[in-house]
């Protein structure tokens, strides 16, 4: 916790009350009120949390208004350019970019860990054929527990490790064979020789009939989605991963509530709503009729993709998954795909739009997220799994630093009751 350095004096009727206020080294001061129930007998009403500060921690940082994210103090759009998916698993697990050495040994111990338990594959074939991949997903990460034994004790710290290690590893393998099990397809294993994108695309798209080359401008692409999806602070699913650890869960059902969380299409399922908004539009010639929608006000209607929730400004990933894009788009083209079509048309007529400007409601990262992955073959289904992966490293490292905190205790938010006040029961028959 941050030094204290100054305080602030609540009255309540004829009492006052000093609560002191912490300093971060980013970000506004905190107002602590843990002892004030304690002193005064009173709590404080924030619902969805989102003036509450839960925890402290030095993972990621968002400022919204300036449209900053930095992890461990680098700037995304750095991490995006110039570094790689693992290289930022690193630095979010250990908080400093490794050395060439490290980075060796951490991607062959990952590399190492892609194989899933043979017997997984039973779980698997237990779901009906037609089971969203998102709900494979939640199963076979909550049912790892039962095969990896030597990892779930989160006392032992070298236990963590594993389990760490294991949950980065295998997540790509477990949501590429969802997607296999969704559409028919046989399973297809990990490659020991290739990097981590590559060996998802080629986990999702090789056939035994013929092998699937990797091309390395889809590879590149689908790593940056990866690195832009690793962590964003204290969000819904990252909430939700902390609160099941508080109560001493073995990681791999923290990551698996995570994953149920994510689900939700409030939080990991802004691109495929972006996706699903463009097939409504249809045509490029229609793109003007539902920006006027979306420009009036009694039109419940809204361009998905646009503007984001917590950057005010800008979301500066989406600088750099639009240069994906723009790469994948070159690579695959738009011709025939008139879901890719509308989607570059509807970015150019609103970057041009006065309104759109003024609203600030730029292009997001789930805008570009969804059009390379529907170029790349994807289905829709497939994107909130995608999302769950890339966010795999981001919720255990935010697990891992709150095993570690001294602070930590079990989550137990407190409510407003407006319900009925004591009263007796009544027998049924004088009802």
């Amino acid at each position: 916790m941050a030094d204290t350095q100054k305080s602030a004096t609540l009255t309540i009727g004829d009492d006052s009350y000093d609560l002191p206020i912490h300093s971060p080294t980013a970000g506004p001061d905190v107002l602590d009120i843990r002892k004030l129930y304690g002193q005064a007998g009173v709590f404080t009403y924030d619902p969805g949390f989102t003036s509450t500060a839960s925890c402290d921690s030095t993972i990621t940082y968002i400022d919204g208004g300036q449209g900053v994210l930095l992890h461990r103090g680098y700037p995304i759009d750095q991490l995006a350019e110039k570094s790689h998916y693992l290289e930022v698993c690193y630095l979010l697990l250990y908080g400093v970019l490794p050395t060439a050495a490290q980075l060796e040994e951490f991607e062959t111990t990952i590399t190492l860990h892609t194989m899933l338990h043979e017997q997984m594959q039973n779980f698997f074939r237990g779901f009906r054929r037609d089971a969203h991949p998102m709900a494979i997903m939640v199963g076979v990460v909550g049912a790892m527990s039962a095969f990896y034994h030597d990892s779930t004790d989160i006392s032992d710290e070298h236990q963590r490790e594993i389990a760490s290690h294991r949950l980065i590893a295998k997540m790509p393998t477990i949501a590429a064979w969802a997607y296999k099990y969704s559409i028919g397809q046989p399973f297809v294993y990990p490659r020991n020789d290739l990097d981590y994108a590559s060996n998802f695309l080629r986990m999702c798209f090789a056939v035994p009939a013929e092998d699937y080359e990797v091309n390395p401008i889809l590879s590149r692409a689908m790593d940056r989605i990866f690195t832009l999806h690793a962590d964003h602070e204290q969000n819904a699913s990252t909430s939700t991963v902390r609160l099941a650890s508080s109560s001493g869960a073995n990681p791999f059902a923290c990551i698996a509530a995570g994953i149920a969380c994510l689900w939700g299409p409030a939080h990991g399922g802004a691109n495929q709503a972006c996706l699903e908004m463009l097939k409504e539009i249809g045509s490029v010639d229609r793109i003007p009729e539902f920006i006027a929608r979306a420009k009036d006000k009694d039109d419940p209607f809204r361009l998905m993709g646009f503007g984001h929730r917590v950057y005010k400004n800008f979301d500066p990933r989406a600088t750099v998954m639009k240069q994906s894009a723009d790469e994948v788009l070159e690579l695959l083209g738009v011709e025939n795909n008139p879901v890719l079509q509308v989607a570059k048309e509807l970015e150019k007529q609103a970057l041009e739009d006065p309104y759109f400007a003024e609203k600030k409601l730029f292009p997001n990262v789930d805008f570009y997220s969804g059009i390379i992955l529907e170029a790349m073959g994807f289905p829709t289904s497939m994107f909130t799994p995608i999302f769950a992966l890339s966010r795999t490293v981001g919720w255990i490292s935010q697990w891992k630093e709150m095993i570690a905190d001294p602070q930590n205790k079990i989550g137990r938010p407190r409510q407003l009751y407006l319900g009925e006040t004591s009263r007796d029961y009544v027998d049924i028959e004088h009802r």
